[in-house]
């Protein structure tokens, strides 16, 4: 079943009653609305002026739902996730001593689709992609050969109708773009806390100031 993502922009008091998600309005005209914790995988908190009841928070973990927190600038800022999976420990170790020939097969078998992907996306727009299947094809083990950078420089420069360079903190629409890997960072890092992995060990990825060096690796797979 897929789950629900709520996103809160507005004053609310969140809270739970019957395992329900009660959304109590300041404007007492607007009647509340109640959404049954079982169907949510993601509530995003965008808003100052929202409240939220710890007894809610405990049922949203407790129902493994991520809730991501946004600060004044409306960024994601924050994240709590569940505590994680019965086989958590047997898992972490697998993770710590994946080999390297491994992780530079998945990281191979992870550029490769993501090229793919963004060919897709060009031909849904009639923009020629056939440079882009030839990069996907001919990715080694490990990329050291760098299409993912090839492809990224070439997809980036043809999908918009503008000039436009991908860059962190460029002008729009990367503000947009930064905003939405956010949030499937977010969403990737809830799966695999659920499934007994650390988001922050990745196979290639390596920053010291990136705790979801893991993540970005599983939703680079569709960007």
């Amino acid at each position: 079943m897929i789950k629900r993502t709520l996103f809160f922009s507005n004053p609310v008091y969140l809270s739970t009653k019957n395992e329900q998600l009660v959304v109590s309005y300041p404007n007492k005209t607007i009647e509340n609305k109640t959404i049954a914790i079982e169907d949510i995988g993601i509530v995003v908190v965008e808003h100052q002026q929202i409240t939220i009841t710890n007894g809610l928070m405990m049922k949203l973990l407790a129902n493994s739902v991520a809730i991501i927190h946004c600060d004044e600038r409306h960024l994601p800022i924050g994240l709590m996730w569940p505590v994680g999976h019965i086989e958590q420990t047997e898992r972490y170790k697998a993770q710590l001593n994946c080999s390297v020939p491994l992780k530079e097969n998945m990281w191979q078998q992870t550029i490769s689709a993501k090229i793919k992907n963004q060919a897709l996306m060009l031909h849904s727009k009639q923009i020629a992609y056939d440079n882009m299947l030839y990069w996907a094809k001919n990715v080694n083990s490990g990329d050291t050969e760098n299409h993912e950078s090839r492809a990224a420089v070439y997809y980036w420069k043809e999908i918009f109708e503008k000039p436009f360079k991908r860059e962190r903190f460029g002008e729009a629409p990367n503000n947009l773009l930064n905003y939405g890997y956010a949030i499937l960072r977010a969403i990737t890092a809830r799966a695999l806390v659920c499934s007994g992995l650390l988001p922050t060990l990745g196979i290639f990825h390596r920053n010291k100031y990136n705790a979801y060096c893991f993540s970005r690796w599983i939703y680079t797979k569709s960007l």
